[in-house]
């Protein structure tokens, strides 16, 4: 029945059967926003890499840089994803100055 599946499908891979409704489990939706966090950080890093070379042929601190992409490493293990308690609360967890445009929009 089409009045028990949900209408937003960002977290559509999540979604597992309640009886007749269907719910999203929530350990499969941190998966799926990891894995948007992990596709939108490839696009990050090229960039991030000719601005590190480019201060590094310079001479120029590239300290900065550096700590961007670290950021970017770890930003798929952020505490806050494990402590989402729902759909709403992943989706505000995404970090729209250092990965883009958020997935969910």
């Amino acid at each position: 029945d089409d009045s028990v599946v949900p209408t937003d499908r960002s977290f559509r891979n999540a979604w597992v059967q309640d009886n007749k409704t269907v719910k999203t489990d929530m350990s499969k939706a941190r998966d799926v926003h990891r894995k948007n966090i992990r596709r939108a950080r490839v696009f990050k890093f090229p960039d991030l890499d000719v601005e590190y070379n480019k201060l590094a042929e310079a001479s120029a601190n590239t300290s900065a840089v550096v700590a961007k992409k670290q950021a970017l490493r770890d930003a798929p293990a952020d505490s806050a994803i494990e402590a989402a308690s729902d759909e709403a609360a992943l989706k505000a967890q995404w970090n729209t100055d250092m990965l883009g445009k958020s997935p969910y929009s």
